[in-house]
């Protein structure tokens, strides 16, 4: 098989079956609060246990990357995009056929949601081997995929749902979600770059025996890095900034449709809702990027991503309030943009904080963390409707969450960067005093609350 060379023609068609995956993938959960109602009064069950399955696909899409590294390393991205195509329809046609509940969590939110995790994070891995000189603009590109696909899987999900019913438009979701094996298919190997060829020259895109010594770790923490949650301060903050924000933040998409559906408004026009947050990510995301990457931003990232979670938060008292069209329309308005910009720096922001070569192993153990707290947050959301009646309840939940854990990023980020650069100040006065370096091999690293790397 001839192995094509990083930004190369082929590199571009890549780029486009990456965007049509994350459609698939990222934007398939914005649809399933469409079928809320019809799950629920099809298996007679509680809004706590309807909400298991939202939040079994959103966990396993997240929880899976671990996982899903180890076949990309092993197998490669192409292979691991197309697993995650077959699994994607395997899962989706069985579920159609679900007599309980619990089936329905088993074939599509576990096998179907670890099918959108392979395609998904393969897709995304499979970039940054086919562009280097390009590589922000393709990510930038791919990533408008997912928010395609969230302004149309809703859309779909509605004229489906009238015409065939939940079954029927599950099964027909797994043909759909079929289309990645042909996305995986057009992932050919990549040739490594002749700067940094893979230890045993195999190809470096995943390949079995092609991972880099960037990636190769030292056991588990090549992909779950635990010693960063231990000692690496901001990397701690971030982590837990962010499990305690996807507790409510998910939260929106799976309650919309029936919240508004509940408040009188016909269940196609409560569908436009979610396509509405979609289309604004479409253009928003994009734009949110470029921004963020002017010189103001520079080093200062996670004030940016902290203020976007603590607006997105605030916004949700607006449903809360009121359930009239216009207010739903304002919030869904201000709730996308705000959403654009999280989307767009989650990743960054990370990045940023450990760098690229503790990247993987950061991301695996980030993903996993995230995925408890993302799977508990739709039941206990349901446990309240349960025990109350008042979806607007949800949403205040959801403002308390997110809020909060903007709030905690933000402060605590802030007051451990002042405490680094008075630790500083301090060394240096003290080395001014004696004359001499005391402690040279201490790497200080702005920005980060690392503070004792040692060479």
């Amino acid at each position: 098989m001839r192995m094509e060379s990083p930004d190369g023609a082929w590199a571009w068609g890549v780029l486009v079956a990456a965007m049509i995956t994350n459609g698939l993938t990222l934007g398939f959960p914005s649809c399933i609060g469409v079928f809320y109602t019809d799950l629920q009064n099809s298996f007679q069950a509680s809004n706590t246990e309807t909400s298991w399955f939202p939040s079994i696909v959103t966990a396993v899409l997240h929880a899976g990357g671990p996982l899903c590294s180890i076949m990309v390393e092993r197998f490669g991205c192409r292979v691991a995009v197309m697993v995650g195509g077959l699994l994607c329809g395997i899962g989706m046609v069985t579920s159609s056929f679900s007599k309980t509940i619990v089936h329905l969590y088993l074939s599509a939110g576990i096998i179907g949601g670890l099918g959108l995790c392979f395609g998904f994070q393969a897709a995304v891995t499979v970039l940054g081997y086919y562009f280097v000189k390009r590589r922000t603009l393709a990510n930038s590109l791919a990533s408008t995929g997912a928010s395609i696909g969230m302004a149309l899987w809703p859309i779909a999900s509605q004229h489906l749902l009238e015409a065939l019913g939940w079954r029927g438009s599950f099964m027909i979701f797994g043909g759909v979600l079929l289309n990645c094996c042909v996305c995986g298919a057009i992932m050919r190997p990549v040739k490594p770059p002749p700067a940094a060829p893979s230890k045993d020259g195999a190809a470096a895109n995943g390949v079995k025996g092609g991972a880099t010594e960037m990636e190769r770790g030292k056991g588990l923490q090549r992909y779950m890095a635990f010693d960063l949650l231990i000692h690496h301060r901001q990397y701690l903050i971030y982590t837990i900034g962010v499990s305690g924000m996807v507790l409510g933040f998910v939260l929106p998409l799976f309650y919309l449709v029936p919240y508004a559906t509940s408040s009188g408004i016909e269940e196609s026009t409560a569908a436009l809702l979610l396509s509405l947050i979609g289309f604004i990510n479409i253009f928003a995301r994009p734009i949110s990027g470029i921004v963020s990457q002017q010189r103001i931003f520079s080093g200062k990232l996670i004030y940016l991503f902290s203020g976007a979670v603590i607006v997105n938060g605030l916004t949700n008292l607006v449903p809360a309030a009121s359930a009239s069209f216009s207010s739903l329309v304002i919030y869904c308005v201000v709730y996308g943009i705000s959403m654009s910009v999280i989307g767009s720096l989650v990743f960054q922001v990370l990045m940023d904080i450990v760098g690229m070569k503790r990247f993987p192993g950061a991301f695996g153990l980030f993903t996993i963390l995230e995925s408890i707290t993302i799977l508990l947050g739709p039941p206990l959301a349901g446990l309240l409707v349960d025990i109350t009646g008042q979806y607007n309840l949800v949403f205040y939940f959801s403002c308390i969450a997110v809020t909060l854990s903007g709030l905690f990023m933000c402060l605590a980020s802030y007051i451990i960067e002042k405490n680094e650069a008075k630790t500083k100040q301090n060394l240096c006065n003290q080395n001014d005093s004696a004359g001499t370096n005391e402690h040279p091999n201490i790497i200080y690293r702005p920005g980060t609350i690392q503070e004792d790397f040692v060479i």
